[in-house]
């Protein structure tokens, strides 16, 4: 799950895998270049990227009947980059950021909207380049899919016809992504047909793995055996993470002594695919405690209480949306790697030492890579003996949430399984 701390990862120098010619030539304008490479090296299963919470440049557009402060923009002629924008982080402009880029919930539609005169675009579907960096300038701690795709560029693969990318709307749960998941599934014949009808290997992270599984769940047998080879998930969220709690709870610094949480909570805690990403009941009991306080506790089955203490009772609206997907824990029938790390202190619930659940919590922590319990990361076995397709995984330990996408093993494991 990817809960903002991407901006600030400083991610780690790619491991030479590219050499020149292979470089220059996918992104070369002599088109006879670009096919002579993909003719010579055709790959044996062209790639979807399906990215995690945080894992889309998301652009806006402004035409607002007012704005929080002086120093925010009214109006703009076209659209710009919210997410990721590091310069939009700064202070009071920050203010600005968090008003263009949360949501605002209806329960009685049930569905989510802009804030006033905002109108947004998720760029580039079908792109590998807007996952693979969600910086659109490029800036390192912008890298997302980088690393794995210059690795499959130099093997070969061809960047927006055997690899691609299919961002979504993170902020949004399921609920309300219904046409994302019918695209996906044309994107998918579209490059099964491209690619020689080659069946497609889907590469997730974080979100993107219980996204994949809602949407294998959604196609026929038939189907996935025509147009589908494997999903590989990085990281997955499958059963969700206590951390969501925590954000809900007290926001998220992003990782950053230049930010505060409580600036960052009113657009994190607006976002239905956070009310998604609590805990599922797959991996936590009910009787779990995941919040406790001097005078009782919350259980995992008493979310919504806690939501309604913690005077945020949307929180559990939005998670209502989802519930069916998030009950729903049968096995994708697809083949699957899951690739995780361990050792890594995760936040599993949350102890406030008064009533007063305005107050700081002390967090209390288990195992997982930073953000996703390793119950959750390792929910994919859960599976075996339930679906004729293999299950396979790997772990890796003391690497971070997003670290991971550019960790060694990870990528010559990948690299193992799509090329040699």
């Amino acid at each position: 799950m990817i809960l903002h701390r991407i901006i600030f990862v400083l991610i780690g120098a790619s491991f030479g895998l590219i050499c020149a010619f292979k470089i220059e030539l996918p992104w070369s304008d002599n088109e006879n270049s670009v096919n002579y490479v993909y003719k010579t090296f055709k790959p044996k299963s062209p790639v979807i990227f399906v990215p995690g919470d945080g894992g889309s440049q998301v652009d806006v557009k402004l035409n607002k009947p007012s704005t929080v402060h002086i120093f925010c923009t009214k109006t703009t002629k076209d659209y710009f980059n919210v997410w990721l924008n590091l310069e939009l982080l700064a202070p009071l402009i920050i203010d600005c950021w968090t008003d263009n880029a949360k949501l605002h919930y209806d329960n009685v539609t049930r569905t989510t909207s802009n804030s006033p005169g905002v109108e947004h675009r998720i760029p580039g579907w079908g792109d590998s380049e807007t996952v693979e960096w969600i910086d659109p300038s490029h800036a390192k701690q912008g890298a997302y899919f980088k690393t794995i795709g210059n690795m499959l560029v130099a093997n070969g693969y061809v960047r927006n016809v055997s690899m691609r990318g299919a961002p979504f709307d993170f902020r949004k749960g399921p609920s309300e992504l219904g046409q994302y998941f019918i695209d996906l599934k044309k994107l998918t014949e579209d490059t099964y047909e491209l690619n020689d009808n080659e069946p497609i290997t889907y590469i997730a992270h974080s979100m993107g793995a219980p996204m994949l599984m809602i949407f294998f769940q959604q196609q026929t047998e038939a189907w996935k055996e025509k147009y589908v080879r494997r999903m590989i998930t990085v990281a997955g969220a499958w059963a969700g993470s206590a951390k969501a709690v925590k954000v809900f709870t007290m926001g998220d610094d992003l990782g950053s002594l230049g930010l505060f949480a409580s600036e960052m909570k009113p657009m994190q805690i607006s976002m239905p695919s956070l009310a998604f990403l609590l805990p599922f009941p797959a991996v936590w009991k009910p009787d779990e405690v995941l919040v406790s306080t001097p005078s009782r506790n919350y259980t995992h089955s008493q979310l919504n209480e806690y939501f309604t203490d913690l005077g945020y009772p949307t929180a559990w609206e939005m998670r209502k949306d989802n519930l069916k997907f998030v009950e729903n824990f049968a096995p994708p029938n697809v083949e699957i790697h899951c690739l995780y790390s361990t050792k890594m202190p995760t936040v599993e619930r949350l102890h406030f030492k008064s009533n007063d659940l305005s107050s700081t919590p002390e967090l209390i922590y288990g195992d997982g890579d930073g953000s996703v319990n390793l119950r959750s990361s390792q929910a994919c076995t859960l599976w075996r003996g339930l679906q004729k397709q293999s299950i396979s995984t790997l772990n890796v330990e003391k690497v971070e949430h997003f670290e991971i996408l550019h960790n060694e093993q990870v990528v010559n494991y990948i690299k193992d399984l799509m090329i040699n």
